[in-house]
């Protein structure tokens, strides 16, 4: 359905834009992932089949994502100090940042980028392991993996 917006200018309307809805929901040839949650609906284009449950999770979990990335990529103490004893001097000096910074200056590192990524993707597969658990969405899930491969095969 078309529809037409109007501003007022002066004494009279003038169009200024159209909406087409059967233009702005149609799809071109593809896989496609569509996700509506309150407030957001997001469209992803020609993606992998492979990678839809990877997709929808992201969307899912972003909360969960975003809280494991902040996680992961804090300040921490070096691995290769881990496992040393601090002398009598350093612990005083540790205990006094600490005492002047906060519990949040323990930490005295940050993890690599391909850490953090590691972590993100650990995050993403749990909550689409967590999708996946429920029986409907899993056989959802296989159904569109099985016609995407179909049309697939088809087009080809």
């Amino acid at each position: 359905m078309k529809k037409t917006f109007y501003e007022k200018r002066g004494k009279r309307y003038v169009p200024v834009k159209e909406y087409d809805s059967e233009f702005m929901d149609a799809y071109p040839k593809g896989t496609h992932v569509v996700i509506c949650r309150p407030g957001l609906t997001s469209r992803k284009f020609n993606v992998d089949p492979n990678y839809v449950a990877l997709i929808a999770a992201s969307h899912v979990a972003e909360d969960a994502l975003a809280t494991a990335l902040v996680e992961v990529g804090e300040l921490r103490i070096p691995r290769s100090d881990r496992g040393k004893q601090l002398t009598e001097g350093q612990l005083a000096a540790w205990n006094n940042l600490i005492k002047e910074f906060g519990d949040d200056a323990k930490q005295l590192e940050w993890p690599s980028a391909r850490e953090v990524a590691e972590e993100a993707m650990k995050a993403l597969q749990k909550e689409a392991d967590l999708l996946l658990s429920n029986e409907t969405v899993k056989k959802a899930y296989d159904h569109f993996i099985l016609l995407a491969k179909l049309s697939k095969e088809q087009h080809e």
